[in-house]
Parts: C-alpha cells; structure tokens; sequence
C-alpha cells in the first residue's frame, strides 16, 4: 500500500471551512490515507483486521466481508479525490491533540454507513517520501523547463534577427516583440 501510495496524486480537499491535500490508496488487505493542512500532516494505515474490527463498531446492522467494505471505501473516497464529491455521501473532520479524524456518512444496500479515520501525525520520514521530496523534484524540473525555454527564446530571437537582416520584413506589424531580455524579465517575475 505505501509504494501504491507513492503513484498518487494528491488532490485538494475541502471539509467545512477547513481545506486539505489527500491522497489515499485502498486495497484488499487494508488502505492508507495521508492528509495535511500543509502545516501538519497525518496518516491512518488500516489492514483487513483492523477494518473488520472498526467495520462492526461503526455498522452494526451491516455484515459484509472485509473486502467489500474496502471497497465501499474506495468507492467513497475516489470521487472526492478527483474534485467529484458524492453529494449523497458526507464528510467532516475533527482535530484533536493527538490528530485529526475524518468522519465520512453514507448509505450501502440502503442502510447507513459510517466510516471514521483515525489519522494520527505522520512520521518525518513519510512526510519527506511523500510530500517534500516530490516537491523538491518538481521545483527541479520546473528550473530546468524554464532554463530550456529560455534557451529556445533566445535561439528564435537570434533567428528573427537573421531574417531581418536578411531583408524579410513582418506581414503584420502586430506581431512585432521585443527581444527577450532574461534579466529583465527575472526581475519583473520577481517583482510579481
């Protein structure tokens, strides 16, 4: 679950006022859910037992097999995670001093359906796989894509300037631009 975890992508989420990033991966052995407020984050891993277990507290009138609430949960879960929340379905959370609990309301086979994740804070070594390191890597690629497109600016204005000097002149004047100036616009993206 937590190398499928990795393949995720995290999606923001509201649930009240309060809004989130999350991400979660569900399985036939159990699910694991990682949420912050990008001040904390947290993280609730659940095998089959243990969601069996939770399964009969919170859904007396329901018996289904372990899988089968798994999979409800995934069914839950997903739409909220691309943006689509079930409006049939609710969600609310609640912060507490040992972590945050995400109490999700439903109905299966017509009856209700409780569910509540017990996340409690995420070690610094789940956090840095999940959240920093990903994020230090796309910072990365992001310098790299703008010094490759500064490169190619550059290339076409040194192009333009061959065909002017060559005698081609604009069809249309409005197309006229500026040479780039890399400096220039490093300072006004700053300034922005």
């Amino acid at each position: 679950l937590e190398s499928g975890l990795l393949t995720q992508p995290w999606a923001s989420v509201c649930f009240g006022e309060s809004a989130f990033i999350a991400k979660a991966c569900f399985g036939d052995a159990g699910y694991i859910l990682l949420i912050s407020d990008l001040s904390s984050v947290w993280y609730e891993s659940a095998d089959a037992e243990a969601v069996g277990q939770r399964s009969k507290e919170l859904n007396k009138r329901l018996t289904a097999h372990v899988s089968s609430f798994l999979h409800r949960l995934a069914g839950l879960m997903s739409p909220l995670l691309a943006g689509q929340p079930d409006t049939a379905t609710s969600f609310s959370c609640q912060h507490s001093a040992d972590g945050l609990s995400l109490h999700v309301k439903s109905h299966l086979s017509g009856l209700p359906f409780y569910w509540d994740f017990h996340c409690r804070p995420a070690p610094v070594a789940m956090v840095s796989r999940h959240l920093v390191r990903p994020l230090i890597r796309m910072s990365l690629a992001l310098k790299y894509q703008v010094q490759e497109l500064t490169f190619l600016l550059l290339q076409k204005d040194a192009e333009i300037e061959d065909y002017r000097e060559s005698g081609a002149a604009l069809s249309r004047d409005r197309l006229r631009t500026e040479p780039f100036r890399e400096k220039m616009f490093l300072q006004s993206f700053m300034a922005q």
